[in-house]
This record gives C-alpha cells, sequence and structure tokens, in this order.
C-alpha cells in the first residue's frame, strides 16, 4: 500500500528552507550576539581571571557575547574608561563604589569576592617576622596612602588590639619590583601585596608570606563587577548574559582546578607550584552567584571613612543592584 504523499503548504516550505540555509526563522531565534568591552584595574589579578577562562572556555560564546577585555593599571584609569564609555563593565574593587557616591555614572550589579584572601602581608625571607603578631611596631609597605591596602594594614592593627599607630606606612606602589627592592633595602619591614607575591618571592629565598589577610580581616566585598549607566539604560538583558557567563566561569573554576591553574599561570606568570598554593587560598572567596552579603556590604561602607574617602558611611542601596542576577536557586 502506497503512503498518501502531502503537499508542503507555503508556510512548511519556507521553514524547511530556512533550517537546510542554517538558520532559525525570525520570531524563534536566539539572542544576537553581542560585543561587549570589559576593563579590568589589574591586569594579572586572579580575581579577574574568570573573564579570560569565560573567553578561553567558550562561555561567553554559548551566551551570545562577543567579551573583549582591556587592562587599565589601577582604579582611577578604570573609572576614566568607564565615564568616558570606552568600556560597558569594570572589574574593580569594593571601595570603588566611592566613586560612584561621587557621582561616576555607573553601578555595581555583581559581586566578585567576599574576601580579600587575594592579598597577604610578606617579610623578607630571613625577617625575625614569623606571626601577626610580630609585626607591631614595624614600618609597612602599602601601594598608595588612602588605598585598599592600607585599609588592610588598619584591620590588622584592629584585629591584634594595638593602638592607633602602631604601624608606620610606606608607601611603595602598586606593582612588584619597587615592593622588592623597597623590602631588600630595608625601607620596609613587611608589605601588604598580593599572597602569590610572597609564595613567588619565597621560592628565591627573598621573602615569604606571613599570612593572608583573610586571616584578620572578615568578610568584605573586595571586588565587585561595575556596569555604565549607558548600558543599564540601553541594554539590560546584554548584562544578564554577561553575569550568567561570569557565574558559569566561577562555576568552571571550582570544578576544574587543573585547567583555571594552567590559564591563570598564562595570565600572571607565575610558577606551577604558586599558583596551586594562590588557586586554593583564593578561590573559596569568589562568590558563586554575584549576591551582595550584608555583612560584606556593611565593611566596605565602613572603610569609606576609616580611609578618609568619604565624610559619612553612604546609603549602599543607591550603588548596588542584584536585580541583573540569575534568580537564586
Amino acid at each position: 500500500m502506497k503512503r498518501a504523499i502531502r503537499a508542503l503548504t507555503p508556510a512548511m516550505l519556507l521553514l524547511a528552507l530556512g533550517f537546510a540555509a542554517g538558520f532559525i526563522l525570525p520570531g524563534i531565534t536566539p539572542a544576537q550576539s553581542a560585543t561587549v568591552h570589559v576593563g579590568k584595574s589589574s591586569a594579572v589579578a586572579f580575581n579577574f581571571d574568570p573573564v579570560d577562562i569565560g573567553i578561553r572556555q567558550k562561555i561567553f560564546e554559548s551566551v551570545g557575547l562577543d567579551v573583549e577585555v582591556v587592562n587599565l593599571a589601577g582604579s582611577a584609569k578604570l573609572q576614566q574608561a568607564m565615564i568616558a564609555g570606552s568600556v560597558d563593565f569594570g572589574l574593580g574593587a569594593g571601595t570603588d563604589i566611592a566613586f560612584l557616591v561621587k557621582g561616576a555614572p555607573e553601578i555595581a550589579v555583581g559581586a566578585i569576592a567576599l574576601t580579600p584572601a587575594l592579598f597577604g602581608v610578606t617579610v623578607p625571607y630571613d625577617s625575625p617576622v614569623h606571626s601577626l603578631a610580630d609585626l607591631k611596631g614595624k614600618r609597612m609597605g602599602i601601594s598608595t596612602v588612602g588605598s585598599l591596602t592600607q585599609w588592610l594594614a588598619l584591620q590588622l592593627e584592629r584585629k591584634e588590639g594595638w593602638p592607633p599607630g602602631s604601624l608606620t606606612f610606606v608607601a611603595d606602589g602598586s606593582s612588584p619590583p619597587p615592593q622588592l627592592a623597597a623590602l631588600k633595602t630595608g625601607q620596609i619591614d613587611a608589605q601588604i601585596s598580593s599572597v602569590a607575591f610572597g609564595w613567588d618571592l619565597e621560592q628565591y629565598k627573598e621573602g615569604r608570606l606571613v599570612a593572608p589577610a583573610s586571616d584578620f580581616v572578615g568578610p568584605f566585598l573586595m571586588n565587585v563587577i561595575f556596569a555604565t549607566d549607558s548600558i543599564v539604560q540601553r541594554d539590560p538583558d546584554t548584562i544578564r548574559r554577561f553575569l550568567n557567563g561570569w557565574y558559569q566561569a566561577v562555576d568552571f573554576m571550582a570544578r576544574h582546578k587543573a585547567e583555571t591553574v594552567a590559564i591563570a599561570r598564562s595570565i600572571d606568570h607565575y610558577s606551577a607550584e604558586v599558583e596551586d598554593k594562590q588557586y586554593d587560598v583564593v578561590m573559596p572567596s569568589l562568590s558563586p552567584d554575584g549576591r551582595f552579603p550584608p555583612e560584606a556590604i556593611a565593611t566596605v561602607r565602613h572603610s569609606f571613612v576609616e580611609l578618609h574617602i568619604l565624610d559619612r558611611e553612604p546609603d549602599m542601596s543607591k550603588y548596588l543592584t542584584e536585580r541583573f542576577l540569575q534568580p537564586a536557586r
């Protein structure tokens, strides 16, 4: 018995031709691919590696984004780029929210790191300092006055119960060469810098890490993702897609240590041993979902006044939002 052949209607023919040509018809298309520019306030900070991992693992591609990264030297240059509209998103410090309070046209849309585990205290290799308690009365290297590194040192004073002024601060920049020079020449007794800096120096018997900052500072909004007011107004869907890709990348990092360490090494060029340690200490500080815990917000809010950045603690709800994040599970 022959099967009846049904004639194709015009609509069915159009649908068949659409699939044959390799596209899906209007009305049922996925979101169009969009290009976004992301500024990093530090080119080699482990906390910002999810953007690079998301690109290399094609995670952003899977959510319809072409992400272009712009490396900027420090928070001030990141803010300049965002104000100028050169980047759509910025990866910066939680303390950068003070720029928003002062009028920067942007908003924090997702948490990156919730403790300062990325930072630590490093001393010369042959230093008599072997614990945080040994640092009382010492000269502490910080990047600049009023910086996050100075605030971390002030928290060390507080945690140890020392009177204000127990540490003498020496501003020696934010890059490793001048910090190492200051340690070697005895200008400072210790340095607040990345934990990887201390472990790297230890390999060459030039320095050693005493402790990560997370040992003396609790919950803290260390780093956040900023979005310009422009992209918030014109393309909220792209913000959602970017955040979705970012936290998928964080999840990938949590489940794939070897691949993460390999990619991180290609960015910061630390040894496998140093990168392995950095992963174990810093990875747990990364937010898995971007939400802003109240205790982490409170700590960064207090820091504005402690560093004399602002006269009073601001209403943080004006400068943070969770509306672009995936619904809580």
